[in-house]
């Protein structure tokens, strides 16, 4: 590529001058290319270990003029074709014009003018993100791409110098982090190491400290492991591995590939060495525990943070801490944890101001909320840009969004949806209201079922209810101390209130608020009416399975035994189902939605729930419970940490993934009374996860001495159910509701009961340690290994599926399922002929979820088919593709992927030869390929046996079906379905006749099929005696068929077969072979396709007719009524184009069957033993593999790539 002109004093230092003229220098790095001695494996060496730019372009071109020393570098290639280009281009254009200036300078001037006015030319067609990289960074991406051979859809994110363990020897070199791959090359003292890893493949990543690897980071993959050491950052570098990891897992989890964000504010300079990539990543963290710590909506984005001071009334103090401020809120968090949290939504602010600034309260900044309440943050580094980006951000919010104001007045709070929806459509008005779904007017819109229920009982005045008033006050009196609603300061005495439990009168209110839903409801008005109108009536798989469960969810419930609740629960899972189609609908979230209603209207049920789904548990309810199953791992690593003792005994009995599973995704709804844990769940919407692993703790560490006495998991599950069920909330004032499973556990004796308000505090007081960065952190780690898990499950089960219809092994089947899935993945995120989501989708069963295109699978079938065809494979590739594509979508799924291959490795000569007879019919064999189609189609058409040409011999059915139009009674379709639904068994007879085109279609394929195999010779001259002999059942078969033999013009040009293997010279004179026959096999091939009987004119083709064939692609045109090979090019093809030409007509009445074929193969027997040999499907899956590059250590690269340019 050009660069712009820099001065060089040593021009012959480390480099080698192959060309030269008066003005240019052409010039190689030394140690780049044969030779070089021991002073290029040095030069190469250093070139790695300093990351020199010359290792990545080992070729310069130079400017000098006359005998100045000094020297300017104008251009650098990676290749010599590139820097060849450049030299050319300078001599044709330049040297000229610099032979007319009399001064040395006027034209170093002029060469650095052109120069950089071509670089600017090519800057204005790069891309936005590429000017945004640095020139050093580019360079150390086009480096990447040469060594590993990716392509330029492949970006690179970063890369570090490091070391590779390889044994006990560290290789110094460099680490290359791309969006899908790790990548490591080192180059010392000749000795070249490669390594390539995708991140899809990574089983675990460690960074760990050992005598033998100090501070290294350990990289597994299934089969083998990796360690990195001597980072100048390691952390840092694990960080960006950890993330580009989970993009992986995520690929696999939902097939979501990973697209850079164009939205990023442009850096005020070109960052050294840091590329665009790796800004939007480092981004995408920040905003990931941004929204993770103030239960923020996946759209918010974190537009910077600063520390500050935050003005406490309460306290009557400043507070030490970080000011957020996205393009919705302004958020602040103390810097001791749990002292201060504050989240303002910019839809609540209406002023912003500058206030006076003192000594006492320097830079101040005074933001006042439309609920009288104001907030004093002080200290702030740049007050005027803060400032300024808070009214830009506050100029684009709506002012029509549902505001919280009349939420902090200190009333009751119960907001209706028919007085928060200001800018719902009209159709949600009284007029509209008739035959919808939702309105206003139901129950369960203004208010929770409990209220409902409840209203009409007389009032408590005992014990309880008093302790519950007194909630409510205390409660009353933080609201009016720290605010109430969104704007709330949220500090440790609010802990210690939602601990000692929440009231049943606010849970639904401090449920939205603690959660985040309140600002998703805030924001959506009028979402929810409209998504239920849209979902109601809709019949689909999630929409059953709802119906199913809706009876089941908390039957004991009185609110939940009439057509009210029901109704209500349908709505919100229906239209939650409608919303997020990707989970749709999982067991378990009826029994939370349940409870969700029992304190919330409908609306904020829903909001709720969307919460649960998509933030606070995230990927709990997809069809795989991929979160759940994570979190199950973690509670694992945290049960042995904790309790180490009772994990090794629980481990044995195999009860820890068993109960797991269902305290978490219920949040321990379905294994406690319902009103114990709703206690529970008060914590959880206030602290997150951490309180359900802490409750869990707890649990175990409160039956640790009967667990360990167990001696079977019976026995240990009898012991943990007996004990929730018995955990009592005896502060409720709800009526007691006999939870089932108690009933059924209870025995003789029951165990005593344990007040959940007790189990709570002594799960803070003995697991309150716990940290929701070390969760998340493990949570990394366990979803590798649970992802890898589910995909080994989903391999084994497509493998069962299918091993009884293949003659393949199991472990055989679960490599090519391997092969199969991975060329998907790498389809994914380099593109392919189709898109991603049409490839896979994880609703399908397990045996259709991955699917691969016509690109994809050619590239399978080159590396693992048994009939290598050279040029010819793409070809054939596409002909089978076309076979095994039943439904014409162009995509294969695997079953129909190893149907394929199946044929070809464990099939009999019998069932080869008709797969090969069937790649040169249709639908296999398309209209572009044959000389017509509409002659094809004629010719069937017009045959007098009637057959049709269908895939598989399906013709019969098609013919049923037309039989009579009248209809018939259910007994008839009955038997008609059932006699489509028998597996049909193909046979010989069932194949269409082939006709002359098709035939030496197949000819062909079969010539470029043994001009690799050892017995090259002997299959020529059998395959020329079998087509010599097929030709001639066809001639006699005409006589049959059709009396009078018509031909049909050609619509295109016969081309020919291709020429035999380079040791059968076609220029010598033929041989006479052991029978008398003379010439070698080749001729003898074109001698029979020459008894055909294809006429031609007598006139021959122009020398400029033959030159605009071969133009296009080689044409060998048939003449003299005989082939001769003399005149056979190496690059013929045998194919029919579109144009008309001259020379040849093909015999439209000419056909043979599948068994004259069958039986004219089985009189040679070179073909028979050809047919009847096994292949081996190893070695051929060995060499796939080998392609991806997994790790390869060989010598110095030699430079050929194009050494006839070289002077």
């Amino acid at each position: 590529m050009w660069i712009s002109p820099e001065e060089v004093l040593l021009a012959n230092a480390l480099w080698v001058s192959e060309r030269a003229n008066p003005f240019f220098i052409l010039q190689r790095r030394k140690g780049h290319g044969k030779g070089g001695g021991i002073t290029g494996l040095l030069v190469g060496t250093l070139d790695v270990v300093l990351d020199s730019s010359a290792r990545v372009a080992p070729y310069r071109i130079l400017h000098q003029t006359g005998e100045s020393q000094l020297f300017w570098s104008i251009a650098c290639g990676s290749s010599r074709k590139e820097i060849t280009e450049h030299w050319e281009w300078l001599e044709a254009n330049l040297l000229q014009t610099l032979s007319i200036f009399d001064n040395d300078e006027d034209i170093t001037t002029f060469v650095k003018g052109k120069i950089q006015g071509i670089i600017a030319e090519e800057n204005k067609s790069k891309l936005a993100q590429e000017d945004e990289d640095s020139g050093k960074f580019r360079e150390a991406e086009v480096k990447m791409r040469r060594l590993f051979g990716m392509p330029d859809e492949e970006k690179l994110v970063n890369y570090y110098s490091c070391s590779y363990w390889k044994g006990r020897v560290p290789r110094q070199g460099w680490a290359y982090l791309s969006v899908n791959h790790l990548c490591f090359y080192s180059f010392l003292l000749g000795k070249e190491v490669t390594l390539v890893v995708q991140w899809t493949d990574v089983t675990q990543l460690e960074k760990n400290a050992t005598l033998l690897f100090p501070e290294s980071v350990r990289v597994s993959t299934r089969t083998t492991e990796h360690y990195f050491s001597m980072f100048l950052n390691i952390n840092d570098t694990f960080k960006l591995m950890e993330q580009l990891a989970n993009i992986a897992m995520r690929q696999l989890l939902d097939n979501e590939g990973f697209a850079a964000d164009r939205s990023l504010p442009k850096p005020c300079k070109t960052l050294k060495n840091v590329s665009a990539l790796k800004r939007d990543l480092d981004a995408r963290a920040k905003n990931e525990r941004y929204r993770a710590l103030f239960r923020l909506t996946p759209e918010e984005r974190l537009d910077g943070h600063t520390d500050c001071t935050l003005w406490t009334p309460f306290a009557k103090m400043h507070i030490v801490g970080q000011l957020f401020v996205s393009n919705n809120y302004i958020c602040f968090t103390s810097r001791e944890e749990d002292l201060c949290q504050l989240i303002i939504p910019l839809r609540e602010v209406s002023i912003v101001e500058k206030a006076d600034s003192s000594s006492v309260l320097p830079c101040p900044v005074s933001i006042s909320t439309k609920s009288k309440m104001t907030f004093l943050f002080a200290n702030l580094r740049d007050r005027d840009f803060l400032v300024q980006r808070i009214s830009d951000f506050l100029q684009r919010t709506p002012d029509n969004l549902w505001s919280d104001a009349r939420d902090l007045t200190g009333h009751s709070w119960s907001p209706s949806p028919g007085t928060s929806l200001p800018s719902s459509p009209p159709s949600s008005g009284a007029g509209g209201l008739q035959g919808r779904h939702y309105s206003s007017s139901l129950p369960t819109a203004s208010q929770g079922l409990l209220r409902i229920y409840q209203k009409d009982a007389p009032e408590d005045l005992g014990p309880k209810a008093t302790k519950e008033k007194m909630k409510e006050e205390s409660w009353n009196i933080h609201f009016f101390e720290f605010g109430r609603g969104v704007c709330m300061y949220r500090t440790s005495k609010t802990r210690e209130l939602v601990l000692n439990g929440i009231p049943e009168t606010l849970r639904g209110e401090l449920w939205l608020l603690f959660s985040g839903a309140q600002n998703e409801m805030a924001t959506h008005p009028g979402y929810y009416g409209e998504l239920v109108e849209q979902a109601m009536g809709l019949c689909t798989l999630a929409t059953e399975e709802i119906e199913r469960d809706l009876h089941r969810s908390m039957p004991e419930h009185h609110a939940f035994q009439n057509e009210t609740g029901i109704a209500a629960l349908r709505r919100v899972l229906t239209a939650y189902a409608c919303r997020n189609p990707g989970i749709g609908y999982c067991q378990a979230m009826n029994i939370v939605t349940s409870v969700l209603l029992l304190y919330c209207t409908e609306e904020e049920a829903f909001w709720l729930l969307v919460a649960l789904c998509e933030r606070m548990l995230p990927d709990y309810y997809n069809t795989r419970v991929v979160g759940a199953l994570v979190d199950q791992g973690v509670f694992e690593e945290l049960t042995r940490e904790c309790l180490p003792l009772l994990y090794e005994h629980m481990q044995d009995l195999g009860v820890i993934s068993t109960i797991s599973l269902s305290w978490f995704l219920t949040l321990f709804l379905s294994v406690m009374p319902f009103d114990s844990a709703a206690v529970v769940v008060d914590c959880f919407f206030y602290e997150g996860i951490k309180v359900i692993f802490q409750v869990s703790l707890a649990v175990l560490h409160a039956n640790m001495d009967h667990l360990l006495s167990c001696s079977d998991e019976g026995e240990a599950m009898t012991v943990l159910g007996r004990y929730l069920d018995n955990v009592v909330n005896k502060q409720t004032v709800s009526p007691p509701i006999p939870h089932h499973h108690a009933l059924l556990t209870s025995g003789d004796q029951p165990p005593p009961e344990i007040d959940v308000f007790e189990l709570v505090k002594a799960s803070y007081e003995k697991f309150g340690s716990l940290r929701a960065d070390v969760i998340e952190q493990m949570r990394f780690k366990q979803r590798l290994k649970v992802i890898h898990s589910l995909e080994d499950t989903a391999k084994r089960s497509v493998v069962r599926a299918i091993m009884t219809e293949s003659a393949f092994s199991i472990e055989e089947l679960e490599d090519l399922y391997v092969l199969f899935k991975a060329k998907h993945i790498t389809s994914c995120y380099w593109g392919g002929s189709s898109e991603a989501t049409d490839r896979h989708d994880p609703s399908l069963p397990y045996l259709e979820q991955y699917r691969i295109d016509l690109g994809q699978f050619s590239q399978l079938f080159g590396s693992l088919a048994t009939w290598p065809c050279g040029v010819h494979s793409p070809t054939l590739a596409a002909r089978l593709f076309r076979l095994l594509d039943h439904n014409k979508d162009g995509l294969i799924n695997f079953k129909e992927f190893v149907t394929g291959l199946s044929g070809m490795y464990h099939g009999d000569m019998t069932e080869k030869l008709k797969l090969l007879y069937k790649l040169h019919l249709p639908p296999a064999l398309c209209p572009e390929e044959a000389e017509s189609a509409l002659e094809a189609t004629q010719f069937f058409t017009d045959d007098t046996q009637g057959e049709d040409v269908k895939e598989g011999g399906d013709a019969k059915g098609e013919a049923d079906e037309k039989k009579e139009d009248k209809v018939k009674d259910y007994k008839y379709y009955l038997r008609m379905w059932a006699k489509e639904k028998e597996p049909k068994k193909e046979t010989i007879k069932d194949l269409p006749r082939m006709n002359q085109e098709q035939f030496i279609e197949l000819c062909k394929t079969l010539y470029n099929m043994f001009s690799e195999d050892p017995l090259e010779q002997e299959l020529y001259h059998a395959i020329a005696t079998v087509a010599s002999l097929l030709l001639r059942i066809g001639e006699v078969g005409k006589k049959f068929t059709n009396n009078g033999a018509k031909k049909l013009d050609a619509a295109s040009a016969l081309a020919v077969i291709p020429p035999g293997p380079p040791a059968a010279d076609p220029l010598q004179p033929a041989h006479e072979d052991s029978n008398g026959e003379g010439g070698s096999g080749q001729s003898q091939v074109c001698r029979a396709l020459a008894e055909a009987q294809l006429e031609t004119p007598p006139q021959q083709t122009s020398d400029e007719d033959v030159k605009d064939d071969t133009s296009v692609s080689s044409y060998s045109m048939v003449s003299g009524g005989s082939l001769q090979c003399e005149d056979i090019a190496d690059d013929t093809v045998l194919i029919g184009c579109g144009d008309q030409r001259r020379g040849s007509s093909l015999d439209g009445d000419w056909s043979i069957t599948f068994e004259q074929v069958l039986a004219s193969m089985l009189t040679e027997p070179p073909l028979v033993n050809y047919f009847e040999k096994k292949g081996d499907i190893r070695a051929n899956m060995a060499s796939c593999r080998a392609q991806r590059g997994v790790e390869r250590q060989m010598s110095s690269s030699s430079d050929h790539e194009l050494a006839h340019h070289s002077v």
